[in-house]
């Protein structure tokens, strides 16, 4: 088998496979635990979560209550957030409904959360996406995180809504890994 060559700053298999190597011995930090209910872990800084389940089955309102928790740093409905220090930025994108419906999920964040519904938080970025293309959608969505600092929890709410076929196995295994 031939060997390959690193061009433009491209690096080649064999060196990516041998940064993907991982071995017993290695010894890694835990990453800092950010979102809990009650004593299970269910997220943590820089790795993904999920919350599934059928339509209407109240996924929005229990992200709402995340969301809340993360806001505040605080328990809320069982809920409790962690988030460290320069990273209490939140982005929430909704890709489903419409902006008035968006709206009364942020008055609800902020009534959970307890705080003002009057003001907007500077560590909530809310976007309300339904009139765009998935490709639109997850363009913006990019572009929020890569120009959001100290981003420390991201929320999509619909993300098969960034897929044109989520039946699609190409598309969706893209669609994960650019996530």
């Amino acid at each position: 088998m031939e060997a390959q060559v690193k061009t433009g700053g491209v690096p080649t298999l064999s060196q990516l496979w041998e940064k993907s190597r991982l071995f017993v011995t290695d010894e890694f930090l835990q990453p800092p635990v950010i979102l809990r209910v009650e004593d299970s872990i269910i997220g943590t800084l820089g790795n993904f979560s999920a919350s599934t389940g059928k339509a209407k089955s109240k996924k929005t309102f229990n992200v709402c209550t995340i969301v809340a928790a993360a806001l505040t740093n605080s328990m809320i409905l069982h809920y409790s957030a962690s988030l460290p220090q320069g990273k209490r930025r939140i982005l929430y994108a909704d890709t489903e409904q419409s902006k008035f419906h968006c709206q009364r999920v942020l008055r609800r964040i902020l009534q959970l959360s307890g705080l003002s519904t009057g003001s907007q938080p500077d560590t909530l970025e809310f976007l309300s996406l339904r009139g765009y293309s998935p490709k639109t959608r997850l363009g913006i969505i990019e572009e929020a995180i890569y120009h959001s600092e100290g981003l420390g929890l991201v929320i999509i709410d619909g993300v098969r809504d960034l897929a044109y076929d989520i039946n699609s196995p190409a598309e969706a295994t893209e669609l994960i890994t650019k996530l």
